[in-house]
């Protein structure tokens, strides 16, 4: 039985002549191309698709008739983009949002991820553990709770009130400081992990030698730890940005009516007006306008990288 099991697992092995690293890495990009890029793929289908009322509701983009395969491909929806200021005011808006949001994420988890890493080493997995707990309740129910904190008979009005530190409630509910504190929040995780990540492996014999030089904490940790960390900070801002740009809960829960973002925009095409077409349009806008910029950079810094080898 156990041979046979074998048997199976390695049939792919023998069948494609794969070698054992590369049946390893292939799945991850088989996983990519099954959940990623085929889906992607159907989402331009419809962008280019015209709206029609039934099931689906968007008409098809090839038919046949009188021997012949025609394609019809509708790019109005690309240029109603274009044209309308509401969009770009609305990617502007959440490009502006989420690079907020990506620098207070830094501003407050640097100190976290260095602190993290210089604790003594017993320490360090309980602090990690404090990082990742939030990860342990559901994301919908964390962002509901700021509701309860911010509004303005919530918990932190009430008791700010309380001590005489205020006289009024503070409108936070409901507005942008409220999608900020909501963003740093939920993605503050994501940028600690990877900085501690770098942090905790740096060689501390650098620091060492520049105290021995005569380097003042400030100077060392400008001139050697911050340069050494470079990556990780690249690391966590990427993760923390990319999902920020449409990000649709937080705003939808926490800011006002004018809070313009892309993942509520994507939502209101998609389920409030049933336009398909528009919003498939915009997602993959969207998904150019981000993807692009970041490749040039990743093809920067590798060749950046290379040039200092």
């Amino acid at each position: 039985m156990k041979r046979q099991f074998h048997s199976v697992l390695n049939w792919p092995v023998r069948r494609f002549n794969l070698t054992g690293r590369t049946a390893v890495v292939a799945g991850p990009f088989v996983w990519l191309l099954l959940f990623f890029l085929v889906p992607f793929l159907l989402v331009v289908k419809i962008s280019f698709a015209d709206l029609q009322l039934g099931i689906p509701p968007y008409t098809e983009l090839t038919s046949f008739a009188d021997g012949a395969i025609n394609l019809k491909l509708d790019l109005s929806h690309y240029a109603f983009l274009v044209t309308d200021s509401l969009y770009f005011a609305t990617y502007v808006n959440s490009v502006v949002v989420a690079a907020i949001s990506t620098l207070l994420c830094l501003l407050i988890g640097y100190p976290m991820a260095y602190y993290i890493a210089r604790s003594d080493p017993a320490r360090r997995n309980l602090l990690m553990m404090a990082v990742m707990l939030p990860f342990w309740t559901s994301f919908l129910i964390r962002v509901y709770a700021w509701i309860g904190i911010l509004k303005n008979n919530g918990l932190l009005n009430n008791f700010l009130m309380s001590i005489g530190l205020i006289h009024s409630p503070i409108e936070l509910y409901h507005t942008n400081t409220a999608v900020y504190i909501g963003m740093v929040y939920s993605y503050l995780p994501f940028l600690v992990m990877p900085l501690y990540a770098h942090l905790v492996k740096m060689d501390m014999t650098l620091l060492e030698a520049a105290y021995d030089l005569g380097a003042r904490p400030w100077k060392a940790f400008w001139q050697i730890t911050l340069p050494l960390s470079k990556n990780g900070i690249i690391a966590g801002c990427l993760l923390v940005f990319i999902p920020a740009v449409g990000e649709y809960v937080i705003p939808e829960l926490l800011g006002g009516a004018n809070t313009l973002m892309i993942g509520r925009v994507m939502w209101n095409e998609f389920f409030d007006n049933a336009d398909w077409p528009m919003a498939s349009a915009v997602t993959c806008a969207m998904v150019v306008l981000l993807l692009v910029p970041m490749a040039f950079f990743q093809y920067a810094q590798a060749k950046a990288m290379e040039e200092k080898r």
